[in-house]
């Protein structure tokens, strides 16, 4: 996995490795699942390196665990198109760390 610069995210881009600086982080809310009747918890937040900003979305335990301020890393997250945005996702194989 090659670890990536904010600049170079593009829509439809798997296996991204990023370390960036949570500079936001917005409320919970509550979504349905298309797929089965759980909700879940979701957070928008944003994060930056010294190449730009992109929006992450957090999920669940990922809420508690991230605040603003906290350097982070992504590893095997995913960049894809919803509603109009190109958020950085974590995803179920990829993973967060925070420090």
């Amino acid at each position: 996995m090659i670890k990536l610069e904010i600049k170079d995210l593009q829509n439809g881009m798997k296996r991204v490795s990023v370390e960036a600086k949570v500079v936001e982080k917005g409320d919970p809310r509550e979504v349905k699942s298309r797929f089965n009747d759980e909700t879940y918890r979701i957070v928008d937040a944003v994060v930056a390196d010294e190449t730009g900003s992109i929006k992450l979305t957090l999920w669940n335990e990922q809420i508690e665990q991230v605040n603003v301020g906290d350097n982070i890393k992504i590893e095997n997250g995913y960049v894809t198109a919803f509603k109009g945005e190109t958020p950085l996702n974590v995803g179920t194989f990829g993973k967060l760390t925070v420090g």
